[in-house]
């Protein structure tokens, strides 16, 4: 189901915000708060998003969270703050406000099996245009944004062959998307990572507002609705969605959270 972002909704999302006590505000990164970079390894350290992620983790009622699917030491360097919680790749890697470092899966386990596709997805791509290898020392994700179509497709398909090949086990999910392909530890989920961090932290009373651009964060959505919470995804008004309501795109993300919480 489709819900867009109708005035009456954002007035009801105020209306529970304002009678909430406390607010645990879990925030992707990319396509939420700021416009894709040309490629992950791109760092862009925004310092009116800082400033504003600044006053929001300053705010007594409110605990920021930032999940994303980056790599955490991305995190860090593009939301260099103190005193909130930063979740990387999926919500595998965490730090917390008191600057606790959280693995929850061990690293060791997981790495030699990406060690077996790495060589063989770089050979897929080895001379052609187009393609990006990220490696997330979790996860590996293969884009191909910027390739041709219809080899894109190609690769991807070549490259799925190589995960079935390469008998991961279940201790591994592929995840999808856009000219996008990524092998990820099962646990590599923001439902997951939304679960963990309300369950450990006694966060059940509080409400969870939660805001994505994309299929990844939907997971969240639907463990932040369980909770009582409210969702909202960033897009232009297409797709299907759980999400309560819609935000058009970053700049409208940054000035709705300034409007009802700083301003």
């Amino acid at each position: 189901m489709r819900i867009s972002s109708t005035a009456g909704n954002l007035r009801f999302i105020t209306k529970k915000i304002k009678q909430a006590e406390t607010i645990k505000l879990i925030l992707d990164y990319d396509g939420t708060l700021a416009d894709f970079a040309p490629s992950p390894d791109h760092i862009f350290p925004d310092e009116d998003l800082i400033d504003l992620l600044r006053a929001l983790s300053q705010t007594p009622n409110i605990e920021v969270v930032i999940l994303s699917g980056r790599r955490l030491q991305h995190i860090k360097q593009l939301v260099p703050i103190a005193g909130l919680w930063r979740a990387g790749t999926y919500g595998i890697e965490i730090i917390s406000p008191r600057r606790e470092l959280i693995e929850r899966i061990k690293y060791q386990e997981i790495r030699p099996q990406l060690e077996l596709v790495k060589p063989k997805w770089h050979r897929l791509i080895d001379s052609i245009d187009g393609f990006y290898l990220e490696d997330k020392r979790w996860s590996l994700a293969l884009h191909a944004r910027d390739a041709d179509p219809d080899i894109g497709l190609q690769i991807l398909r070549d490259a799925r062959a190589v995960l079935q090949a390469c008998r991961l086990g279940n201790q591994f999910r592929v995840l999808g998307g856009d000219r996008f392909l990524e092998v990820a530890p099962t646990i590599a989920d923001k439902g997951n990572a939304v679960k963990y961090l309300v369950e450990h932290n006694d966060w059940q009373q509080s409400l969870l507002l939660y805001i994505g651009d994309d299929d990844k964060d939907e997971a969240a959505f639907a463990i932040v609705q369980q909770f009582g919470g409210i969702a909202i995804k960033v897009n232009q008004g297409t797709g299907e969605t759980i999400a309560d309501a819609t935000l058009g795109d970053p700049s409208r993300v940054r000035e709705w959270l300034n409007v009802e919480f700083i301003a």
